[in-house]
């Protein structure tokens, strides 16, 4: 069943793009990220221009995380105050993120910038991630003798003044951090069309020292927030949001989202962070030989 889309330009089979929006449900479910890293670069391989790709999945991330958050809310998995300080921080992050991505557009240079960024931070996250949860395995079945346990959180973290208390992740920290990191994903939201949960994830949990009962939900939150204003700041300024793909591609990660966050209360969170470095290292792989390739067509003319 093919249908138009009218931004993108072209037709697509329906059933596939809903398929695609299930699957990145289930990994919004699953580990508390937008699953943008996946969608994005998929559409791209599909066909879909990147310009459209990342504005539109933005849309569909906002729709996937909905459901996540009220997910692991029934659970008491978010921390709705540590969200907050994001959120503000990803909401900064989106404007600035806008005007980045027009500079960007206008050299000429968005689709080559936008596939380097990718394999650098999915490459880099993929490794580390993969480490850590093959070190954590290996603890859990006896190959090695437990190491000490890590401070709470990062050194550099500790000295930022201004503490607040965050009861839910047992945290006293200073809000800086939080706001920082959610200018980084709300940055990356804009320019990749991610939600940044792969990013969030890791420094939730490494830099700032959050329990792990809140990481996903919490995660979630801040993603659905951040990727709606990136939604609106790209509708109303780069006019790249193309309805029809993201309705597609939100059939199918409603759903998928609730499927997920069953799933990752059955599995356990090593081998679900060993999987899913899997995933980022196989996409970081595909985007890097795609630097490489010949394309079919060495240039296209496009009619304004």
């Amino acid at each position: 069943m093919d249908l138009y889309l009218p931004i993108a330009g072209l037709s697509v089979n329906a059933l596939v793009i809903i398929g695609l929006g299930g699957i990145v449900g289930v990994l919004s479910g699953m580990f508390g990220v937008g699953g943008g890293f996946l969608t994005t670069p998929l559409l791209i391989f599909y066909g879909i221009p990147p310009a459209v790709a990342v504005a539109s999945s933005a849309t569909q991330i906002t729709g996937a995380s909905v459901s996540g958050v009220l997910a692991h809310t029934r659970n008491q998995g978010v921390d709705f105050h540590m969200g907050g300080v994001m959120v503000a921080g990803g909401a900064i992050g989106a404007v600035a993120g806008s005007f980045a991505f027009r500079a960007l557009q206008a050299t000429g240079q968005f689709d080559t910038v936008v596939s380097i960024l990718y394999v650098v931070l999915l490459g880099s996250i993929g490794l580390l991630m993969a480490k850590e949860a093959a070190q954590s395995i290996a603890v859990m079945r006896g190959a090695v003798r437990t190491k000490a346990p890590p401070r709470r959180h990062n050194p550099l973290i500790a000295v930022l003044p201004m503490r607040w208390r965050f009861y839910r992740s047992g945290l006293y920290i200073s809000p800086l951090a939080p706001l920082l990191l959610g200018f980084a994903t709300g940055l990356l939201t804009v320019l990749m069309g991610v939600g940044g949960g792969f990013v969030l994830v890791p420094a939730m949990i490494y830099l700032l020292g959050m329990s792990t009962r809140v990481v996903v939900g919490t995660s979630l939150f801040q993603i659905l927030f951040v990727t709606a204003a990136t939604t609106l700041i790209h509708a109303a300024t780069t006019q790249s949001v193309d309805i029809v793909l993201a309705v597609l591609l939100l059939i199918g990660s409603v759903t998928g989202a609730q499927i997920g966050a069953r799933l990752a209360r059955r599995v356990r969170p090593d081998y679900l962070r060993l999987l899913l470095a899997g995933l980022v290292l196989t996409v970081a792989l595909r985007m890097a030989l795609g630097l490489g390739w010949r394309p079919d067509e060495i240039y296209t003319v496009q009619l304004l």
